[in-house]
């Protein structure tokens, strides 16, 4: 339970490390921007078929497999309708200057949330990998989302503040996001450990998750400014780091 505990401070962190860093470079270029995020992907895209998929196809049977595949468009078609009720932060920050200059509290809560929608399943998926006994394994999953929250810690700064909310506002909302993910890690965790049985869908609905999270947010935002190759390249280096990872720590 340690080990589970420290991971989860360790995810929820990373989004808190990214955001400092963040305030050191507040005017990302789109295209650093779009390369950090492919990056960020990459690892996802990787944690998320080999930490998760492919794992919860281990437990055998043709049974299995139609769960594993339900357990990913149920992940899938959850963060679809999260995704409706609240919109996902690059929507939210539009041209348009009265929704910039709005700084109350309503706005800085619907950031939150906004942000809660990708943190939360992502700590899930991190809890999960240390339900199915394997921790060297479960390491590897939380390592990439880890790496993974770094960059996004850092991108969703300059947003928030030219949304209008004010610098240590923005950090408290950063510091709950990291939160999120800590809950996150530790519902997923206690979910597996209950029962056993739920384990191949729980660890396939939380790769779903994170397959609709890098299809219908990352690479559509990475690929709509001009740098679609860059980006392509980026998320291919990020896919490899985790292949690296699993292959040294395995």
């Amino acid at each position: 339970m340690k080990i589970v505990l420290l991971t989860a401070i360790g995810v929820g962190g990373a989004t808190v490390i990214g955001s400092l860093l963040g305030f050191v470079f507040k005017k990302l270029s789109h295209k650093f921007s779009d390369i950090v995020l492919s990056f960020a992907a990459g690892i996802m895209l990787s944690a998320a078929v080999l930490g998760l998929i492919l794992p919860s196809l281990e437990y055998g049977g043709k049974l299995n497999l139609l769960i594993v595949i339900a357990g990913i468009f149920t992940g899938a078609v959850c963060l679809n309708l999260l995704d409706k009720l609240v919109p996902h932060i690059h929507r939210l920050v539009g041209a348009d200057k009265e929704a910039h200059n709005n700084a109350n509290l309503s706005k800085v809560l619907l950031f939150v949330l906004a942000i809660a929608i990708h943190n939360l399943p992502e700590g899930i998926a991190a809890g999960v990998g240390f339900g199915s006994g394997d921790t060297s394994q479960a390491i590897i999953i939380a390592g990439g989302i880890a790496l993974q929250n770094i960059p996004e810690g850092m991108v969703i700064i300059a947003p928030m503040l030219s949304a209008g909310v004010k610098p240590a506002r923005t950090f408290v909302c950063a510091l709950v996001t990291g939160l999120i993910e800590v809950l996150g890690t530790l519902i997923g965790y206690f979910a597996v450990s209950v029962s056993s049985l739920i384990l191949p869908f729980a660890l396939s609905f939380a790769g779903g998750t994170m397959l609709y999270v890098v299809s219908d947010e990352m690479i559509p935002e990475t690929h709509a400014h001009g740098n679609e190759r860059g980006a392509t390249y980026s998320l291919l280096a990020g896919f490899s780091l985790m292949l690296i990872m699993d292959v040294l720590l395995g």
